[in-house]
């Protein structure tokens, strides 16, 4: 069967900007922001973008559509000059599908929580115009104390552990909705849909928060750099983010480009995909701070941020309630666009390597993921909370495995393969449909060999240190997983 190809850059740039902007870009990038020095860390983000993100960006691009197959077969298939490349190389791709695998269990999960979050909020207006005749609902057309936005937490996701597996289980049906109709007629067309809508409710929720009184002391935090906060520790946190923010690591470039035409310009759609996370990401922040000094709220309350404090701060809005709907539907379109593309990752693997029918592979992956993943994920803070795997919790033990073993060593290998396999194959590869100079390419090509296998190790030592920001903060449910809703 001749391979399916994106219909156009526009839809490949736009299905590649929602696999990468996810919970990393609307949820963490903003508390990580409020947490280390503000204004310097968005500086110093947008520098790490263009330095270390986009470089990254194009190795991934370039073992995806020069192979034009799944993420595993990508690293072993026949190279013009190479002969045949060393079965080794696989592992490189087998890790990142079990990476995958890993950021599901517990992503899906969160995108449950959001949905609960709708709900309990549709419920608290209905209750509200009912005269409160519905209990259970989350009313925010009046001021909400801190209490018993802390209380809601605890009893509607802490401590309802079949409540969000129900949640849970329709966020995995949505995504099998779109997931089987392919990867032209259902990811790339669904995206062409979703994007513009998760633009749409981005700009909305910005334009309201900056007119909020006291907006403008959140604008200044947010943009005026604290050069006292930048250090060397400083740099580290960042490129972690933004290699978390561009879902690196985990076969999703891979798997996506290798639908790409070959005269297609990797440059290009790479500068692209960075410039239009960043532009994301930053664009949150206008959406987050503005509201949080309005309503007089700590900017630095951590990975809790977006489900127990900024509640508090849209129940001092007019209008609060419709605004927190606006809100979590935005980071659930966000998680559809990136849970769709991790699936189809371990789809891919099923279908061209295992040859298995595609709706096969997708029922096998998804129901796998739920039943091996998402359920324990679900109940770990509950029924399972005295099961630890290696001292972890279930939700902790995914998140610790994909997050910081699997997917940074899954770029390292990739870069090596890159700059030490495939060497000049990997920059004819990259000249397809750009006519770059070749001094530039060969720049990228020594950069990558040279240059980024010592950040992304830097990076892998830091976590197994524990010094990561994300390991810092104490987070909503457990230490390690509600930091690490990354990628996304």
């Amino acid at each position: 069967m001749r391979r399916q190809i994106w219909s156009n850059r526009l839809t490949y740039i736009l299905t590649v900007a929602g696999a990468t902007i996810g919970f990393g870009a609307t949820w963490r990038f903003p508390y990580l922001v409020g947490e280390h020095g503000g204004g310097a860390y968005v500086a110093v983000f947008v520098l790490a973008m263009l330095f270390v993100g986009i470089p990254i960006i194009l190795v991934e691009n370039v073992i995806g559509r020069r192979a034009h197959t799944n993420s595993i077969d990508a690293f072993g298939v026949q190279g013009k000059h190479k002969g045949r490349i060393a079965g080794f190389w696989k592992l490189c791709g087998y890790m990142g599908v079990l990476g995958a695998f890993g950021i599901l269990a517990y992503y899906m999960v969160i995108g449950g929580w959001v949905i609960s979050y709708i709900a309990h909020i549709v419920q608290g207006v209905v209750g509200a115009v009912a005269g409160g005749s519905l209990s259970g609902g989350l009313d925010l057309s009046m001021p909400l104390q801190k209490a018993a936005a802390l209380d809601f937490y605890e009893s509607h996701i802490n401590n309802a552990p079949w409540q969000i597996t129900l949640y849970t289980l329709v966020f995995v049906a949505i995504n099998w909705l779109i997931l089987r109709k392919g990867v032209i007629d259902g990811i790339e067309r669904s995206v062409k849909y979703l994007m513009p809508l998760l633009l749409l409710c981005l700009l909305l929720m910005v334009a309201r928060n900056l007119t909020l009184e006291g907006a403008m002391e959140g604008v200044k935090f947010y943009l005026v750099p604290d050069f006292s906060a930048i250090s060397p520790e400083l740099f580290l946190y960042v490129i972690g983010q933004v290699f978390f923010a561009l879902s690196l690591g985990f076969g999703v470039m891979i798997t996506l480009s290798s639908h790409l035409d070959k005269q297609e310009n990797l440059i290009k759609t790479s500068l692209f995909t960075g410039v239009i996370n960043t532009f994301i990401a930053v664009l949150a922040g206008f959406m987050i701070f503005p509201s949080l000094f309005s309503a007089n709220l700590a900017p630095d309350s951590g990975p809790s941020l977006v489900f127990k404090v900024l509640p508090i701060a849209f129940s001092h809005m007019h209008f609060g309630n419709l605004f927190a709907i606006v809100f979590f539907t935005l980071l659930l379109i966000a998680a559809l666009t990136t849970s769709i593309t991790i699936y189809q990752v371990i789809i891919a693997a099923l279908e061209e390597k295992y040859k298995l029918p595609s709706k096969k592979a997708i029922n096998y992956t998804l129901l796998g993921v739920f039943v091996l993943g998402n359920i324990p994920c679900a109940l770990s803070s509950s029924l399972l909370g005295d099961v630890s795997i290696a001292g972890k919790s279930v939700f902790d033990f995914f998140d610790f495995i994909s997050g910081n073993i699997l997917f940074v060593l899954t770029a390292l290998l990739a870069s090596i393969f890159v700059g030490f396999v495939l060497k000049d194959e990997a920059i004819e590869e990259l000249s397809n449909g750009t006519s770059a100079p070749r001094w530039l390419l060969k720049g990228w090509f020594y950069y990558v060999r040279y240059c980024i296998p010592v950040l992304i190790i830097a990076i892998f030592i830091g976590g197994l240190l524990d010094i990561k920001p994300e390991s810092k903060p104490k987070p909503v449910q457990s230490s390690q997983a509600m930091q690490m809703i990354q990628v996304f």
